[in-house]
């Protein structure tokens, strides 16, 4: 299975060049501003795009998935996979998603670090093989350009049980890159950068596929 990763394009999606790949996984902040002509638009980009399966998450930015979730996922056209704690099987590979990350100033989907947002990683199931999160665990891709460390601590130590073999991530748009936590592959695949200028390219990982879609 190739997993062609994406994640804060902002609504400049209609300017990504996207390379092929069987799974298109996106890994929030879909639009910049919410509203539903923005996911409108999105959807309906997205809706034209050549992958036998696209799986969502939203973002902090996409506030209307979390004040208004039933007019936001009446966008979500078939054959899309919204995630929301909660997970899909594509060939035998089992994905779990979530939009939550370690609360700053007033976004959407902010959780507090500690028991409250740990509370989120413990649902990631036992033997989950691609975990896709907006932000970053910590230490790894989430890094701002002040040096600052944004990641969470409590997701680290979930993937550290779990040991997927791919994490994606995006939301600090300067750790835009690939690395690894044991056998996992890490990714940021933040398309835009810290001018919120669509800039980074999309990230592209191999995964086996196992058996048949369920």
């Amino acid at each position: 299975m190739r997993i062609v990763c994406i994640a804060d394009t902002h609504g400049f999606h209609e300017s990504l060049r996207l390379p092929p790949g069987d799974v298109l996984v996106h890994a929030g902040d879909l639009t910049a501003g919410s509203t539903v002509r923005d996911l409108r638009e999105f959807f309906a980009w997205l809706t034209g795009l050549n992958f036998a399966r696209k799986v969502i998450i939203a973002g902090n930015h996409d506030r209307l998935f979390e004040t208004d979730p039933e007019t936001a996922k009446s966008f979500v056209p078939k054959g899309v996979d919204y995630l929301q704690d909660s997970g899909v099987i594509i060939d035998g590979v089992r994905i779990w998603g979530s939009p939550v990350q370690p609360a700053f100033l007033d976004w959407a989907f902010n959780r507090s670090r500690g028991p409250e947002i740990a509370a989120h990683w413990a649902m990631i199931p036992d033997g989950t093989d691609v975990v896709v999160t907006h932000g970053p665990a910590a230490g790894i891709l989430d890094a701002t350009p002040s040096g600052q460390h944004c990641g969470c601590a409590d997701l680290r130590a979930r993937l550290m049980v779990v040991r997927p073999k791919a994490h994606i991530c995006g939301h600090i748009h300067f750790g835009h890159g690939i690395a690894s936590l044991g056998r996992t592959q890490m990714v940021n695949a933040s398309i835009c950068d810290e001018g919120y200028r669509p800039s980074q390219a999309p990230i592209v990982i191999d995964l086996p596929s196992l058996k048949k879609s369920s």
